[in-house]
């Protein structure tokens, strides 16, 4: 595979003897050898301009220019899972229980309430070397039983199966009252030594955080992830080659963008959430915390002009991303702004029916004509806008929670087999393909072309991190540990000699997409230790350490950590052309 060198070359006979550009400049000077004793000593100058001054200056150019627009795409991916990624959706407010998994050191155990604050935490040595199996089971248990533990999340690293089958044994005894779900660790590591997670548990240990994060990332993933440098959630591609500037500009636009079109609790939000709020910033939301510690919960948005620095004009762009649930007036928690209350008020006398009854009743709402309400402060289009709100106010955009659910006895690459149907959750989507977790600690590569049966221009039209799919295994490489999926049900695996490479590996092996076109990734497990995009122990370190050693399919560079699971799919694009 090795090292990838461009260069700008054009077509010319082989009888031709001067580059076609030399002739060009020759007559832009009106230069000919005409026989004259200076004129082999301007064909040579004429030579030099063009390989010396002009060649090398438009290669620069013209390869800058790719390259700057490689760098947008990248960014743009990156945005867009981390956009999907955050609007996840949320278990909701339940009790929840993390498990850190591990090894040798234990599994840290977190259990926070239905707020997500902190109840207790503690370990358990259900693995190797200890094998308290039983014991760990009773303490899960326990715990459990005392703060009425609904769900239970389990991180994705080092030893997750394990962990998974002893959460198993728990929820077995609950009789269905207890659901356990793994969630990907990505970036736990950097907030356990994150100056916030310092802040928020100044006494709490670093692997205990790493749990805590474990079981509110459950709850809500929005307000736990905000946390965390978006940089280090690992679902984006070649980060670490991109301008580090723009990459970090276009994803906290990102992230400001979710928290907005979500809203959020001011009673139960976190500084860095309240901090993501338009109009806000950490040294406001640092007081309105402080505010609501020393003086209890806010009881109407208009409570919010006390705190410290929250001006009018903070307040007027902050107010309506603000919410506050269980208020007196049903409004402030909604995402109707405080300078329409005058308006809604006046709906609500008009037609003669109260405020609480007005909200949410979705056949008396349809039939109100916007037009009737609008004047040089509220237009057209804010009314209906506010009539659309009315009608499920606070409403969550983000999706229904739902998880997968592994295939009990596929644990490990080696517990895998070509036309093995799994489901998974899809962790990464890049311009080649898409990632998939499947339980075996190692992601598997659905490449574009096996995404649909029908052409896919780009992956994120089929599918989006965290995603629930159905997979077929193609091809499994347990020296290279590449998993090759597919999410077309009828393709078969691709049958090969003993010791040759995978045939969809070879060059002009077709599958149904243009060259040069690219797919997307899924996770298939959770190995921690093993490095891969979005898993455990996702340090910036881990990333660039792979970033360097790369290869090109279509024109595009894979991560050594992307390369190592992604497994050739039904067709490779050549290593010779460009993608557009």
């Amino acid at each position: 595979e090795g090292i990838l060198q461009a260069s700008i070359t054009l077509d010319q006979d082989e009888e031709v003897i001067t580059h076609p550009c030399e002739d060009m400049i020759a007559q832009h000077f009106e230069l000919r050898d005409e026989g004259r004793a200076a004129d082999k000593w301007l064909a040579e100058v004429v030579r030099w301009t063009w390989r010396i001054k002009l060649l090398t200056h438009l290669e620069t150019e013209l390869l800058g220019d790719l390259r700057e627009r490689a760098e947008e795409e990248a960014i743009k991916v990156f945005a867009h899972n981390l956009k999907d990624l955050l609007m996840a959706a949320p278990a909701g407010p339940r009790a929840t229980m993390g498990l850190d998994p591990g090894l040798r050191t234990g599994v840290k155990v977190a259990i926070v309430d239905a707020t997500g604050q902190l109840v207790e935490h503690g370990t358990i040595f259900p693995h190797a070397p200890r094998n308290q199996w039983d014991e760990s089971i009773a303490v899960i248990a326990a715990l459990c039983k005392k703060y009425n533990v609904e769900l239970i999340s389990i991180g994705n690293g080092t030893a997750s199966r394990e962990t998974d089958k002893l959460a198993g044994e728990v929820v077995k005894a609950s009789k269905g009252n207890i659901q356990k779900i793994m969630v990907s660790e990505a970036g736990a590591s950097v907030y356990s030594a994150s100056e916030t997670a310092a802040r928020e548990f100044p006494d709490l240990d670093v692997s205990f955080r790493g749990a805590v994060s474990i079981a509110r990332r459950l709850q809500d993933p929005l307000a736990e992830l905000v946390k965390i440098d978006p940089k280090a959630i690992g679902v984006g591609q070649y980060q670490h080659d991109v301008s580090q500037l723009k990459l970090s500009r276009s994803l906290d636009a990102v992230v400001e963008d979710c928290v907005n079109s979500v809203g959020v609790d001011v009673n139960t939000a976190s500084a860095p959430l309240l901090a993501r709020i338009a109009g806000l910033n950490s040294t406001i939301a640092g007081n309105i915390v402080t505010y609501r510690e020393s003086h209890g919960a806010f009881a109407s948005r208009a409570d919010l002009k006390l705190v410290p620095r929250l001006g009018d004009k903070t307040f007027e762009q902050a107010a309506g991303f603000l919410r506050i649930m269980d208020a007196a007036n049903p409004l402030d928690s909604s995402s109707v702004h405080p300078e329409a209350y005058p308006l809604v008020e006046k709906i609500a006398e008009k037609h003669g029916r109260p405020l609480k009854e007005l909200i949410g009743d979705v056949p008396f709402l349809k039939k109100v004509n916007a037009a009737d309400f609008t004047d040089d402060t509220f237009g057209l289009p804010t009314v209906t806008d506010i009539l659309s709100e009315l009608e499920k106010p606070g409403r969550d955009p983000r999706p229904e929670f739902k998880a997968a659910v592994f295939k009990e006895g596929v644990e490990t690459l080696k517990d895998l087999k070509p036309s093995m149907i799994l489901e998974g959750t899809v962790t990464n989507v890049t311009n080649f393909g898409a990632f998939v977790d499947i339980g075996v600690h190692q992601d598997g590569l659905v490449h574009v072309s096996a995404l649909a049966d029908k052409f896919v221009e780009d992956p994120h039209d089929v599918v989006k991190p965290g995603d629930i799919v159905k997979v077929k295994v193609l091809e499994v490489d347990l020296d290279r540990k590449r998993i090759s999926l597919t999410m077309r049900m009828d393709d078969q695996p691709a049958e090969k000699a003993a010791g040759q490479r995978p045939a969809s590996a070879r060059k002009g092996n077709g599958g149904g997409q243009r060259q040069g076109q690219f797919a997307v990734a899924f996770q298939i497990g959770g190995g921690g230790d093993q490095r891969q995009p979005g898993g455990r122990n996702d340090d910036v370190r881990s990333h660039e350490c792979s970033s360097r050693m790369v290869r090109r399919i279509g024109g595009q560079r894979l991560s050594e950590s992307q390369n190592r699971y992604a497994m050739p799919a039904p067709r490779t694009p050549t290593y010779t052309e460009y993608s557009d």
